[in-house]
C-alpha cells in the first residue's frame, strides 16, 4: 500500500497561500509517521505549511503525481476548515484513496465531526497501536470492524468500536518523524522573537513530549489522549534529545510535560543528565518547561536554571478560591502567590495566564484576581478569557445552557480565541462587557512598549534590533529578528539581564497603543458618519 500523511496548514485558517515556517511544530502526525514507517509500509509525508499555493490545489497536485491507497490527516478542532478541504479533495480525486482522520478534532467531538466530515475511518485517542492494527487489516483486505479505537461509516450511520486502552510504556514508541515533514526548514527559519522571547539570537528548538495524559479534570480542558498520566523514562527522553543534537544540531528544546515538577526526583535526574549532555557535546542547551504550583520551591527553580532552563510556564487560571474550585483546579491562591514570588526572587521568567469567565465567575471574583495581579505580577502574567474547547466540561455546559446553539458552526467559525462569550451564570452581559474592556485595557497598558533606538537589516525580513530595557536600562542587540513589516510590528521579549518581559515595537505601533482610546473614538465616529452618508444616498 502507498500511504500519504498530510499535515494541515495551521496559519490563519488556511487563508494564506504562502509558505510559512513560524508555527508550533505538532508531534501527533510525526509519531504516527514513525510507527507506520517502522512497520515497513511505504509512506510519504506532506507539510502544507511549507508549500506555495491554495490547499485544494496543492493536495490535488500531490494526488495527481502519485497514486496513494490511503490518505491520512489529523489535527485539532481549530483546524476544521482546512482538514475538511483536504478530505474533500482526497475523496473527490479520481484515485479514490481511503481517507483516515485522527487527532483531537475527532476525539474531542466525535459525533458532530464524524457526521459532517466525509472521511472513511476515524482514529479515536492515541493512534500508534490503532493505526498499525488497522493497516494490517486493510492490507490483508480483512474486516477492520473489530479494531478498537476507531469509527467508520456504514451507510448513513457512524459506528464506534470499543475504546482502545492507553499505551502504558511510552518508551516503546519510536521518536517522532519530524524530518519527513520538513522540520529542518522550521529550524533554519527560527528567529530570536519566536519561542524564547528574544533570549536567543539563533534558536534551533526541538519540541519534546515528556509524558501523556493528565489526572486532573479541569473544566476547561479535554484530554484527547487520556486522563491517566504516563511518563517517559528520563533516559528515553535524553536519548531523543541526543538524537536531535546529532540529527538537527539543536541548541534548545521545549519540554511539553504539564506535570514535569510533580515528581521532584525525576526532575532532578533530568537536570543532571542535561548537564552531562552539555559537557559531552560542548554546548549549553537552553529550554523551557511547565511546572505545577503545588510542588514548586526555590531549590527546584535554581536547579532548573543551573541546567539551562530559560523560563517556566504555569497554569494559574484564577486567584479566586471559589473559581479555582469551580474549575476543578487542584491548586490554591496561596500556592499561586508562592510560585510567582519565588520566580521573581530568583529571576526566573514566568509564562502563565489568569483566565476569566468561568461558570462561577462574578464581578467580585474577577476583581479578586485582578487586584492580586495588579499588586504582584508587574504585567508578567497574561490576562485572557476561558475558551470552550470541544470535549471540555465547560463546552458541554455551553451546549446545555444554549450558549452554543450550533455545534458545527461553532467549530467551523467561532472556535478561535477572538470570539469571547459570556459563559458565567451570575454576570450580566453589561458586567461581562465591562470586564472585557478592563482586561483589554490592562493588557494594553501593563507592559511597556519600547521603540528600538536602531533597527538594522540583516537579510530578507531578518533584522538586528537595538533596544534598551525599560526596567534595568540594559542595552541589548536582538539579532536574527523576523519583522514582516518594519513600520508596524510588536513582539513581547524577555530582557536578557533582568528577565522582565516588555514589548519591543515600531514607533507607529507605540503611537497606536498610546493613543488607542482616541483612535478608537475616531474610528467609531467615522463608521457612524459613513453609515449616515450611505443611508442618505439611498
Amino acid at each position: 500500500m502507498e500511504i500519504l500523511l498530510i499535515m494541515p496548514r495551521y496559519i490563519s485558517s488556511s487563508k494564506t497561500t504562502k509558505p510559512n515556517y513560524n508555527y508550533s511544530f505538532p508531534t501527533g502526525l510525526s509519531y504516527i509517521y514513525s510507527v507506520i514507517k517502522n512497520a515497513g509500509y511505504n509512506i510519504d509525508a506532506y507539510n502544507l505549511n511549507h508549500e506555495d499555493g491554495k490547499v485544494e490545489d496543492l493536495v490535488k497536485t500531490k494526488l495527481d503525481n502519485k497514486k496513494y491507497d490511503i490518505v491520512g490527516v489529523g489535527g485539532m478542532a481549530i483546524d476544521y476548515q482546512v482538514i475538511e478541504k483536504i478530505i474533500n479533495v482526497s475523496k473527490e480525486h479520481q484515485s479514490k484513496p481511503l481517507v483516515i482522520l485522527g487527532g483531537a478534532i475527532i476525539t474531542s467531538n466525535r459525533e458532530i465531526v464524524s457526521k459532517n466530515i466525509n472521511f472513511d475511518i476515524g482514529v479515536i485517542g492515541e493512534g500508534e497501536k490503532t493505526i498499525i492494527e488497522l493497516l494490517k487489516k486493510l492490507e490483508k483486505k480483512e474486516s477492520f470492524k473489530e479494531v478498537r479505537g476507531i469509527c467508520y461509516k456504514d451507510g448513513e450511520k457512524v459506528i464506534f468500536t470499543f475504546p482502545r486502552e492507553q499505551i502504558e510504556d511510552l518508551d516503546t514508541i519510536p521518536f517522532p518523524g519530524y524530518d519527513a515533514f520538513g522540520f529542518g526548514k522550521v529550524l533554519d527559519n527560527q528567529d530570536s522573537l519566536g519561542l524564547f522571547f528574544g533570549l536567543m539570537d539563533h534558536p534551533r528548538a526541538y519540541p519534546l513530549l515528556g509524558s501523556r495524559g493528565c489526572p486532573f479534570q479541569c473544566t476547561f480542558c479535554h484530554h484527547s489522549i487520556g486522563s491517566k498520566y504516563r511518563k517517559r523514562s528520563v533516559d528515553n527522553i535524553i536519548q531523543e534529545i541526543e538524537f536531535a543534537i546529532n540529527t538537527y544540531k539543536i541548541n534548545s528544546f521545549v519540554l511539553n510535560d504539564d506535570l514535569f515538577s510533580a515528581d521532584k526526583e525525576r526532575l532532578n535526574d533530568f537536570c543532571k543528565k542535561i548537564k552531562k549532555l552539555d559537557e559531552k557535546y560542548s554546548i549549553k542547551l537552553s529550554w523551557w518547561c511547565s511546572l505545577w504550583v503545588g510542588t514548586v520551591d526555590e531549590k527546584m527553580l535554581n536547579t532548573l536554571k543551573d541546567a539551562g532552563c530559560f523560563y517556566v510556564g504555569f497554569g494559574f487560571e484564577s486567584y479566586s478560591k471559589k473559581v479555582l474550585q469551580s474549575m476543578k483546579k487542584p491548586i490554591t491562591p496561596e500556592q499561586i502567590d508562592n510560585a510567582i514570588k519565588l520566580c521573581m526572587k530568583v529571576n526566573m521568567p514566568v509564562v502563565g495566564n489568569f483566565i476569566f469567565g468561568d461558570i462561577e465567575e462574578t464581578k467580585e471574583t474577577a476583581e479578586e484576581t485582578l487586584n492580586y495581579w495588579k499588586e504582584n505580577c508587574r504585567g508578567q502574567v497574561k490576562l485572557f478569557f476561558i475558551h470552550p474547547y470541544p470535549g471540555s466540561e465547560i463546552y458541554k455546559s455551553c451546549l446545555d445552557r444554549g450558549i452554543i446553539k450550533d455545534e458545527l458552526n461553532f467549530i467551523k467559525n467561532e472556535i478561535h480565541h477572538t470570539y469571547i462569550r459570556n459563559m458565567t451564570k451570575n454576570m450580566s452581559e453589561e458586567e461581562f462587557e465591562e470586564l472585557k474592556k478592563e482586561i483589554y485595557e490592562l493588557t494594553r497598558t501593563s507592559i511597556p512598549y519600547k521603540v528600538p533606538f536602531k533597527v538594522k537589516k540583516e537579510k530578507d525580513k531578518k533584522y538586528s534590533i537595538y533596544v534598551k530595557c525599560p526596567y534595568c536600562k540594559k542595552e541589548t542587540i536582538l539579532k536574527n529578528s523576523l519583522i514582516p513589516n518594519k513600520k508596524y510590528f510588536s513582539s513581547q521579549i524577555i530582557c536578557r539581564e533582568c528577565h522582565m518581559k516588555y514589548n519591543v515595537c515600531s514607533r507607529l505601533y507605540k503611537f497606536t497603543m498610546d493613543n488607542y482610546v482616541q483612535l478608537d473614538f475616531l474610528r467609531r465616529n467615522y463608521l457612524i458618519y459613513r453609515d449616515k452618508f450611505l443611508r442618505s444616498r439611498l
